[in-house]
């Protein structure tokens, strides 16, 4: 109800209202009424999350169908999120993929900022993500538990959610198997990344995933969950797993020196630098914004307009 009543609180002054999910997709029209446009991002897959029970998971079905129907414009985080709703609603012409960015480190973090941890270079693979079933946390555990590694696995998430899963995941803590709960401070956080032997990424049904993308920058390793949306990101620069097997696998090829590692992280790098920066998304906005100012759409268009050019030329450094 509380993206309702921002809906109705948005109804009126704005030239555009962006909603982030799709929980309240069906009220998506009240803004419209009053002449704003309504965009949308329905931020992965929500329905298929396995946390929701089947009847949650039936409401938010019906409300990205709602949302595509509601909404000015969808935008994708992903071009594979874009295609699955482009198949699954052909009728709808309006989605539009805009991803998210990251910032490469302008300079190696500070090594004592893992040591805190008791921690050095490349003795730890790393996790950073909710500990939720479609993280597949769990099978990082079974697969680096059955490896030959000598290395500690570090989980950073919040262990204080009481649920079942957790508990389960808690139970496998060990001197190798370690749960730093969440960590706030992004040098913290960039420091763990660089300095990991790999980062391992179990996300699987939520688009482009903005930690992947700040393990990339930061000249992560990674080892991903094999699906669309991780190999999109990644492409070559990837080692990819499905099942606790294959993290298995994957990390005894890492311990083992039979992937060349170096390479993968300036691979991953490249393409942050190549394809999601910061100013690249902005500058997606700032276009999307312009085309809507074209089509009209019941707003004043030369102002909407002149205030869009005036944000692309900061952007881009254009007079």
């Amino acid at each position: 109800m509380w993206d309702v009543l921002c809906f109705w609180k948005a109804r009126k002054g704005y030239d555009v209202v962006y909603m982030l999910g799709v929980g309240a997709g069906f009220a998506a029209w009240i803004p419209r009424l009053h002449g704003a446009a309504v965009w949308i991002n329905p931020d992965g897959l929500e329905w298929k999350r396995k946390k929701w029970m089947w009847l949650q998971r039936m409401y938010l079905a019906a409300a990205e169908a709602l949302s595509v129907r509601f909404a000015t414009r969808i935008i994708a985080d992903s071009e594979a999120i874009a295609e699955y709703l482009r198949e699954k609603y052909e009728k709808e012409k309006k989605i539009t993929t805009i991803s998210y960015g990251a910032v490469i480190p302008a300079r190696p973090p500070d090594r004592a900022l893992i040591t805190k941890w008791r921690l050095s270079l490349r003795s730890y693979y790393i996790v950073v993500c909710r500990l939720e079933p479609e993280n597949h946390v769990l099978e990082i555990i079974e697969g680096f538990e059955a490896s030959r590694s000598s290395r500690q696995l570090v989980i950073v998430g919040d262990i204080g959610k009481h649920t079942s899963y957790i508990q389960g995941l808690v139970r496998h803590q060990s001197n190798q198997v370690r749960f730093l709960g969440t960590i706030y401070d992004k040098d913290e956080l960039s420091a763990l990344r660089y300095y990991a032997c790999a980062y391992v990424h179990g996300h699987s049904v939520g688009g482009t995933n903005p930690s992947l993308l700040e393990a990339m920058a930061c000249s992560s390793l990674v080892m991903a969950h094999d699906n669309p949306f991780n190999r999109e990101v990644l492409g070559a620069c990837g080692l990819y797993w499905f099942t606790p097997r294959g993290v298995t696998a994957m990390i005894n090829a890492v311990d083992e020196l039979h992937v060349d590692a170096d390479t993968r992280r300036k691979q991953a790098v490249e393409i942050i630098r190549c394809q999601y920066t910061w100013e690249q998304v902005t500058t997606a906005y700032a276009d999307a914004l312009q085309d809507l100012c074209f089509a009209g759409d019941g707003i004043v268009v030369n102002e909407l307009h002149a205030k869009v050019l005036r944000q692309k030329q900061k952007l881009t450094g254009e007079h």
